[in-house]
């Protein structure tokens, strides 16, 4: 079967599945490079980087992974086994590069597989309030398989778990924006002056109404106020540890999970303001027998919502 990287079409094809994964705050902060019409390489992009919420890299590397498993995938529709080197295994000495995978002779595509790839384009992060609804344990157990099958875990919360994680991400959202460096970064990216990325108004959702609602609040203050889900439904995934290629990790497991969502009719977003304000103190997270928390996500049935921009294609790949 024909190597995909060997024409322009089949290059294509897999950048603009890539590029369509979720990014904090739809940075996009990736950059893609062909060598040799042989393996594509995976770099970050530092002009992306939320130095000021991110000091660590720990979310431009998760955003990176996402990104990484839809090329994983997209390669793997096209009928061809994609082998995956991380970053210490290439060694080429590129302060950017974080991966490289190659296509190779691979078995048919499964159903799944299918079903997974066609999610890509639909997929979105809902800003809106989700139905009360809760989502069946069948579906929460598949979850768990998606983030297992990548090396991540995911924990499911529960009652007064719920509440006492929404407590914290009040209170950490208050923090973060008592920040100026962190409300200038976060109007950069929410200002809405961008055609091709961020998080422009029309796919924030409405404010909340209460203090403890699921939902991050961007600070704008002429947005429609509702009331949220009574009982929000929050997962929390995790690594085994704490740094780089974990973060990297985790980016693929959230994709593979937020698809495998997408196929059963759920709709996703996040509320890592904890997180962020662990990265811009600095912090280390202590070891928690589940494992290192990397990303908050809420999980429901929700209303069809737009698609965030997109970055072009021709702005993402580099000369080799």
């Amino acid at each position: 079967m024909l190597n995909p990287l060997a024409t322009h079409a089949g290059t294509r094809r897999l950048i603009t599945a890539a590029g369509t994964a979720p990014s904090v705050h739809n940075t996009q902060p990736w950059r893609f490079v062909v060598r040799n019409r042989e393996y594509i390489e995976l770099h970050a992009d530092p002009e992306r980087w939320l130095r000021v919420a991110d000091p660590r890299g720990r979310s431009l590397r998760i955003s990176c992974g996402a990104a990484l498993f839809n090329l994983r995938l997209a390669l793997r529709v096209s009928g061809h086994r994609p082998v995956t080197w991380s970053a210490p295994a290439i060694g080429d000495g590129s302060p950017t590069l974080l991966a490289a995978v190659r296509p190779t002779a691979a078995a048919p595509v499964s159903e799944a597989e299918h079903d997974l790839y066609a999610a890509i384009t639909t997929r979105r992060t809902n800003r809106q309030p989700f139905a009360d609804a809760p989502v069946p344990r069948a579906v929460m157990d598949e979850l768990t398989t998606a983030a297992q099958m990548e090396g991540a875990g995911l924990v499911s919360l529960r009652g007064p778990a719920v509440s006492a994680l929404l407590e914290e991400i009040a209170a950490a959202e208050e923090s973060l924006t008592g920040d100026r460096g962190y409300r200038a970064e976060l109007t950069r990216w929410t200002s809405g002056q961008s055609c091709s990325d961020g998080v422009p108004p029309y796919v924030q959702g409405p404010r909340p109404i209460g203090d403890l609602a699921p939902v991050r609040d961007f600070a704008r203050v002429t947005r429609e106020r509702v009331r949220f889900e009574a009982h929000p439904q929050l997962v929390v995934l995790t690594t085994p540890g704490d740094g780089p290629t974990d973060w990297l990790r985790a980016g693929q497991a959230l994709q593979r999970l937020l698809l495998v969502a997408t196929v059963r009719g759920l709709s996703a977003s996040f509320l890592n303001q904890p997180l962020d304000l662990r990265d811009m103190r600095r912090h280390t997270d202590p070891r928690h027998p589940g494992g290192h928390p990397q990303m908050i996500v809420r999980l429901g049935y929700g209303p069809a919502v737009p698609r965030a921009p997109r970055r072009p294609v021709p702005e993402l790949l580099r000369a080799a």
